[in-house]
């Protein structure tokens, strides 16, 4: 721990700094306020969508990209993954050419969307496993169809999340890999044998570890247990208190160690929007509940998640007891390092900051305000 002193660069005023557990806590003008930090922008490798606006639309238009992305912005992320669930290929290519669309007319956003996510559609088709994604739509790896997803994205397709039961499914990973494209294991019913050929093959994350799977798995040879135990997987993690109990997530993180630990927000177009009863394209028919939980409607089964990464960074800290420094870290540096080196503050690097205090309770960050290029983005 180290104080510095100078100029606040979100204001220009005099401020006295500690830098603690590498992240920034502010002393202003001689008045000492215990709860505000600055870090890196946080940076989130799973969206959906965000308040609204639905990145799964059948004809999702540019503008939606662009108002996702000032709203993901607001809430402290800074560099995110626009996340496409399984689904036709004719609606893969329809969003991955409005993302693409929307990063060609503006820098800045260009600057926030490294690239794209696609989870699935070669993913586990059984009940527990598949989540909501839709069963009509999950079939096996195709190079074919991988290429036609660069040829409409401009190369722009940079991580993919699969399980390894295919045939054929190390091929598949190995070519991804060669091309740069980062391979995560998820909805997978896989057996550890073909975890770890996967792996071997070049799969390196794990997507929302312990989620997309079923209720009821055998005690010892499952696919979490697998998946924690290979030392080259990182694991993603929702931590909004309702995918992970706060045991479970405990653990997973002493199991993977925070250097290997990535939170995620996972969110869906319902996130941080008022609770109640919608029709979605994620989930069909669904529940918002009034603490974030959001449901199959009349089931247990979730729809995904509803509450943004900065809450999810607040939680973590509660559930596992972790530091916030670590925390952050797990919401900037580690997601960063799969996201072209974003989510550091470092000399040279682009001056994406977001300044935050914790909300009562551990609940939440609350933002106080983000710089994204060294800019406020209106």
């Amino acid at each position: 721990m180290h104080t510095i002193t100078g100029l606040n660069p979100l204001d220009g005023n005099p401020i006295e700094v500690t830098v603690s557990d590498g992240i920034i806590h502010f002393i202003q003008s001689g008045r000492r306020d215990e709860d505000v930090w600055l870090s890196p922008g946080f940076v989130d490798l799973q969206v959906n969508g965000y308040l609204g606006y639905d990145l799964n639309l059948n004809e999702p238009e540019p503008e939606v990209v662009t108002s996702l992305t000032k709203k993901m912005i607001a809430s402290g992320v800074t560099t995110y993954l626009p996340t496409i669930i399984t689904a036709s290929e004719s609606k893969i290519i329809a969003a991955l050419r409005a993302i693409t669309t929307a990063r060609r007319h503006s820098e800045i956003l260009a600057g926030c969307i490294p690239f794209m996510h696609i989870e699935g559609p070669n993913i586990s088709s059984m009940e527990g496993f598949r989540g909501v994604h839709p069963v009509e739509h999950i079939r096996p790896p195709d190079l074919a169809e991988f290429a036609r997803w660069q040829d409409a994205s401009g190369g722009l397709v940079g991580m993919v999340t699969v399980s390894p039961h295919f045939e054929g499914i190390e091929e598949y990973i190995s070519s991804l890999t060669a091309l740069g494209v980062h391979v995560a294991i998820g909805h997978t019913h896989a057996s550890a044998e073909q975890i770890r050929k996967a792996v071997n093959a070049g799969a390196r994350l794990s997507t929302h570890l312990g989620n997309g799977i079923a209720n009821f798995l055998p005690r010892h040879p499952n696919p979490i247990w697998a998946q924690l135990a290979e030392d080259r997987l990182t694991a993603m993690m929702i931590a909004d208190g309702h995918h992970l109990p706060a045991d479970t997530i405990k653990t997973m993180v002493r199991a993977k160690g925070v250097e290997r630990s990535i939170l995620i927000s996972d969110a869906v177009a319902l996130a941080g929007m008022p609770a109640g009863t919608y029709d979605a394209p994620v989930g069909g028919r669904v529940e918002l509940q009034s603490n974030g939980r959001l449901n199959v409607a009349g089931t247990e089964c979730l729809a995904g998640a509803a509450l943004p990464l900065k809450d999810g960074v607040a939680r973590a800290m509660t559930m596992t007891g972790i530091s916030l420094g670590d925390s952050v870290r797990m919401a900037t540096e580690n997601p960063g390092k799969f996201a072209g080196g974003a989510g550091i503050m470092r000399v040279g690097m682009p001056a994406d900051l977001v300044r935050f205090s914790v909300e009562s309770g551990g609940t939440g960050l609350r933002i106080e305000r983000v710089l994204t290029r060294g800019k406020e983005w209106q």
